[in-house]
């Protein structure tokens, strides 16, 4: 398996993590920003990192019938991944701001169902995927990601187990309580959840 130096020397040489004033999809401002899709847009870099990760998701899963990544993050790692384990492989999209399956994809009562992101801060995405899972009679065997931003004041996902390429320490704030450097910056909100 890829070493956490190995990693992130991955992402650094992909520019996939930037720094600034950034709004996270959790709406948590922080310094650093991990852009998976620059990552992935080099499969021939990428690659390393996504056959590390599927190894550790066989061997804490023994049995996985679906895998569920929600757009746009999770769409390429949940593909990659499903293709290296030979899974079944699904995405769900916001439609009026919540998480609907369409497509003709569906989840199968009784599937044990692993959701796929690419980053985890809070999992608020995450337990979206579950209220599908839940509400398809199936059962939510655990998560897993590129990077595991998360921490036990930010995460939401209690009792499962998520399983990571990188577990990378980043702090963020609440808008209340920013710290005076980050003021400073101008905030860009990278990602997809608040696209119209």
């Amino acid at each position: 398996m890829l070493s956490l130096k190995d990693s992130l020397a991955v992402l650094k040489r992909t520019k996939a993590l930037l720094e600034g004033h950034f709004i996270l999809s959790s709406g948590l401002h922080s310094s650093k920003y991990v852009q998976c899709a620059k990552l992935l847009s080099f499969p021939y870099l990428s690659k390393k990192i996504c056959l590390s990760l599927s190894k550790k998701i066989k061997k804490k899963f023994k049995k996985i019938d679906l895998i569920l990544a929600p757009a746009m993050g999770g769409i390429i790692i949940g593909y990659e991944i499903g293709r290296l384990l030979g899974k079944e492989t699904i995405f769900c999209e916001r439609v009026k701001g919540k998480f609907r399956l369409r497509r003709g994809f569906f989840i199968k009562k009784n599937s044990k169902v692993l959701v796929i992101e690419d980053v985890i801060t809070t999992g608020k995405s995450s337990l979206e995927c579950v209220k599908l899972i839940k509400k398809a009679k199936a059962k939510n065997i655990g998560f897993a990601c590129i990077i595991n931003r998360s921490n036990k004041k930010t995460l939401k996902i209690k009792n499962k187990t998520i399983i990571s390429q990188l577990k990378i320490d980043i702090p963020t704030y609440k808008k209340k309580k920013l710290p005076l450097s980050l003021k400073k910056i101008p905030i860009s909100s990278p990602g997809s959840r608040y696209l119209k």
